[in-house]
């Protein structure tokens, strides 16, 4: 099964899902930004011009650049190129060969491309600390508290952010910079956070922390 084309949504408010039961609030000492998947792989199964996908990459740019402006680290997740069958595992039988079938198509989109300074994680399974040093990289850097974005909001966003939880690492999902395979889709992602490990927040508010 491959990831289906992604038809256009609207992003939902805040009176869309229930309050967070934890009163955590961002701060700048304590946080860094995880861009997740946002490769042209995944974004493409919008198609061109989606109105969902370019409010959530502008959402995400102007968070970067709140991050850039007040020292707070900046981390990437990317599938790579090359995965043979031992390291996809059962993500082929749930998905296909996914990315690699398409190597021309691996760049993070250009408007949130990383720079010299900011980490980019390599990617093998829904949750941005499998097999990475996401976490120690944390911890070196005093880090306690991660902001989420990207795709897809139910799967690699929300595991992400549930390990994250389970790490001792307060997790906040940006509400208006994720995209997933349908509101409903979203909508779950953002009520599970609320409900059971985390805290949901806009763009807006974010640059305001």
């Amino acid at each position: 099964m491959a990831i289906p084309k992604i038809q256009s949504y609207p992003l939902p408010f805040k009176q869309d899902y229930p309050a967070a039961k934890v009163k955590w609030k961002i701060e700048k000492n304590r946080v860094a930004l995880l861009i997740h998947d946002m490769q042209d792989y995944f974004i493409n199964f919008y198609g061109e011009d989606s109105p969902l996908i370019q409010e959530v990459i502008n959402n995400i740019a102007q968070m970067k650049a709140w991050c850039v402006e007040n020292h707070i680290p900046v981390f990437y997740t990317a599938q790579p190129v090359k995965q043979n069958d031992e390291d996809r595992a059962l993500l082929n039988d749930m998905w296909g060969p996914g990315l690699t079938a398409y190597p021309e198509q691996a760049e993070i989109v250009q408007k949130l491309a990383p720079t010299q300074h900011d980490v980019v994680l390599t990617k093998w399974r829904y949750s941005a600390f499998y097999h990475s040093n996401l976490q120690n990289q944390l911890k070196e850097m005093g880090k306690d508290q991660l902001i989420i974005c990207g795709v897809y909001a139910h799967i690699g966003v929300l595991q992400t952010a549930a390990e994250a939880f389970m790490n001792g690492i307060q997790p906040f999902v940006v509400g208006d910079s994720v995209a997933d395979f349908s509101l409903q889709d979203h909508l779950f992602a953002l009520q599970y956070v609320h409900r059971n490990l985390g805290v949901v927040e806009d763009a807006q508010s974010v640059i305001a922390s």
